[in-house]
């Protein structure tokens, strides 16, 4: 999944005051410290710093920073489904089944991605949710004329049941999923 923040460069960690400081876990050889920021959940700085030891004196030298996501961990990936799995997948469920019909060089696609996945994560258990990638399974695709990308179908039992053309937020998803369920 790609990140919607490339680069971030910051003069200085004091320009942060809110921020405070964590020791995270490191090498012996280097020692890393982060900055957490208050106003961006899940977002942090990681100051990498070398340690040098000459003799008697030690000199801690900044090499750079990074910005780290410390909710990466939790996201949730959800499926792809190919020809081969359609059928047993999709329209055998028993379940109400989301699925989002995307591309790789879709810029809406991407923008919907992180949605699509906090709602599997959200009706985990009562909706299962996949996605087809329309350059690998062009046959899913031409079978339910896919025109657009991205385009979010609903199916329950097996059959069409609602479609969504475009990226649109979440309350427009959200209304036509609470209606199948």
């Amino acid at each position: 999944m790609a990140g919607v923040l490339e680069t971030l460069t910051v003069p200085r960690a004091s320009a942060f005051p809110s921020a405070s400081f964590t020791t995270v876990a490191g090498a012996s050889v280097s020692r890393h410290s982060s900055i957490r920021f208050s106003q961006f959940r899940g977002l942090k700085i990681q100051q990498n710093r070398c340690v040098a030891s000459l003799g008697s004196t030690t000199k801690f030298s900044r090499r750079g920073s990074r910005i780290v996501c410390e909710a990466q961990e939790t996201a949730v990936e959800v499926a792809g489904v190919t020809d081969a799995t359609w059928k047993s997948l999709v329209l055998e469920s028993d379940s109400p089944v989301l699925v989002e019909f995307w591309a790789p060089w879709c810029g809406p696609c991407k923008m919907i991605h992180p949605l699509i996945d906090k709602l599997a994560k959200q009706y985990a258990g009562k909706l299962n949710c996949y996605k087809v990638n329309t350059d690998e399974s062009p046959s899913i695709a031409t079978q339910y004329k896919i025109r657009s990308i991205p385009t979010v179908i609903i199916f329950k039992n097996g059959e069409k049941k609602d479609a969504i053309i475009g990226a649109v937020p979440e309350s427009t998803l959200t209304t036509s999923i609470e209606k199948f369920l």
